[in-house]
C-alpha cells in the first residue's frame, strides 16, 4: 500500500507542477501583449491551472501531504526565455506559438504519466484527466491567434 501512496503523491506533484508552470508562463507573457482579447483568453486559462494547482493540493492534504513547487530554475529559466524571446517580437502570434510550445509539451509529459499510472485512486485519475482535457482546449483556444 506505501508504494501505491507514494505513487499518488508523486502524481498528485507532478499535477500541481504541470499546472503550476501553466501559471507561471501566463505570468511571463501576459504583460507584454496588448490585445484585450487575448489577454481575457490568458486569464482563464491561468484560472483554470490554478484550479487544477488547488484541486492537487486538496487532495496531496487529504494524504497528509504538501505540495512540491516547481524549482526557481525552472521559474527563471521560464522567465528569461520569455523575455528574450518577446524582446525580438511581442505579437499575439508569437506569444500563443510560445504558449502552444509549452503547453504541448505539457500534454505530452501528462499523457505519459497518466499512461505509466498505475494506482487506482480515482480522484487522481480524474484531476490527470482534468488537466490533460484542459490543455488540449487551451491549444484549440491559442490556435485561433496564430
Amino acid at each position: 500500500m506505501k508504494k501505491k501512496k507514494n505513487e499518488n503523491i508523486e502524481f498528485l506533484n507532478y499535477i500541481y507542477k504541470n499546472a503550476e508552470m501553466g501559471v507561471i508562463g501566463i505570468d511571463d507573457v501576459i504583460t507584454k501583449v496588448d490585445d484585450e482579447k487575448f489577454i481575457k483568453l490568458l486569464k482563464i486559462q491561468r484560472e483554470e491551472y490554478k484550479t487544477c494547482e488547488n484541486e492537487a493540493l486538496n487532495i496531496l492534504k487529504k494524504y497528509g501531504q504538501s505540495n512540491e513547487s516547481v524549482g526557481t530554475m525552472a521559474k527563471v529559466s521560464s522567465k528569461v526565455m520569455a523575455e528574450m524571446e518577446l524582446l525580438k517580437d511581442n505579437s499575439v502570434n508569437t506569444v500563443a506559438k510560445m504558449m502552444m510550445e509549452g503547453t504541448n509539451k505539457g500534454i505530452i509529459e501528462i499523457t505519459e504519466k497518466i499512461n505509466a499510472y498505475d494506482s487506482n485512486d480515482a480522484e487522481v485519475v480524474v484531476l490527470a484527466g482534468k488537466l490533460k482535457a484542459t490543455l488540449e482546449k487551451n491549444i484549440d483556444d491559442l490556435k485561433k491567434y496564430l
